[in-house]
């Protein structure tokens, strides 16, 4: 109870050094920053990814979390803070990701930017038992009841880049038909890879896959896959003995020869369990983070998902 409110404190703290640099705000008189352009600050990579393709260069647009960084186990610095509340938008996933955005918010009062919750309107899906518990990471009970790896849905993502661009729209409407006009031209992109997705995993041989942590949920269920993870809703669980044994025979009942681990975690967890059953490990990235190397390059979401798909191919035997 102690670390709980004292991650309540730290952020109330960070609040009040940021409303002392009020003065610096790059924000002009109409909220926007100095150089007229809409300023969104968004978490970390899709939630960028997806507002950057909406805004392009009507707008500034800002990502809070480096991409060598766990998302979930990420906390902001005063100086993040105070750029929130100098924005015009805060654009984040679900306070199941980014769990310190409640206290953040509540602190802040009514003077901060737009908070918009991406994933708002989506049907999350539960964890398992295991999952369910509380994880304490630098003074936050961090309660993984809920899944929030929407993102990784083409389909899901098409939700909340409509999220997005609602408000948006909202915030700056001189420019709604360009914004709308950008939004629906990504979206046409998805459909597309959802079409790709779907296509491709309907001559899957097998349907089952391992992977380190449980995130790939809502994309198994919309392509009718069984996700088994080793760990739970956050990368870095440690899977007990009894797991560990549960997975052991469900790899060999199942003759699965690849366990999926992401770029952003360690893989200890993944090659731990392929080394106790024969098989290899390879990368299915959870787009928790890019590099700005990946990006300068013009590598996008739509990429890394199409590398996914190519990942999963080799799992579940596609023909």
């Amino acid at each position: 109870m102690f670390k709980k409110w004292s991650g309540i404190i730290v952020i109330a703290a960070c609040f009040l050094i940021a409303a002392g640099c009020g003065n610096s705000s790059t924000k002009g008189s109409s909220g926007s920053s100095k150089n007229g352009k809409l300023h969104v600050v968004t978490t970390f990579y899709p939630m960028y990814e997806f507002t950057k393709q909406i805004v392009k260069d009507k707008g500034d647009v800002d990502m809070l979390i480096p991409s060598s960084v766990e998302p979930h186990d990420w906390e902001p610095t005063p100086k993040d803070i105070a750029g929130i509340q100098n924005a015009d938008l805060f654009v984040y996933n679900s306070e199941y990701m980014e769990t310190w955005v409640p206290s953040a918010e509540k602190s802040m009062g009514s003077d901060h930017a737009k908070f918009v919750k991406a994933s708002k309107g989506i049907d999350l899906l539960e964890g398992s038992d295991e999952e369910e518990e509380e994880h304490d990471h630098g003074g936050h009970d961090h309660s993984h009841s809920m899944d929030p790896h929407v993102w990784l849905s083409p389909v899901l993502a098409q939700k909340e880049v409509k999220t997005i661009t609602a408000q948006i729209v909202k915030q700056d409407p001189k420019n709604k038909a360009y914004y709308e006009k950008n939004s629906k031209e990504y979206i046409a992109k998805l459909q597309d890879l959802d079409k790709l997705y779907r296509t491709t995993l309907n001559k899957a041989a097998k349907k089952e896959l391992i992977t380190q942590h449980a995130a790939f949920s809502y994309l198994a269920k919309e392509y009718g896959l069984k996700q088994v993870a080793i760990a739970g809703l956050s990368p870095e669980e440690e899977p007990s003995p009894a797991k560990l044994a549960e997975l052991k025979t469900f790899a060999k009942k199942h003759d699965v020869k690849i366990i999926y681990f992401e770029e952003v975690a360690s893989p200890k967890v993944a090659d731990t369990l392929a080394g106790e059953i024969g098989a290899k490990t390879e990368v299915l990235n959870t787009l928790e983070g890019l590099s700005q190397k990946e990006r300068d390059k013009g590598i996008g979401y739509i990429d890394i998902m199409e590398k996914n798909l190519d990942a999963l191919k080799d799992s579940l035997l596609v023909k």
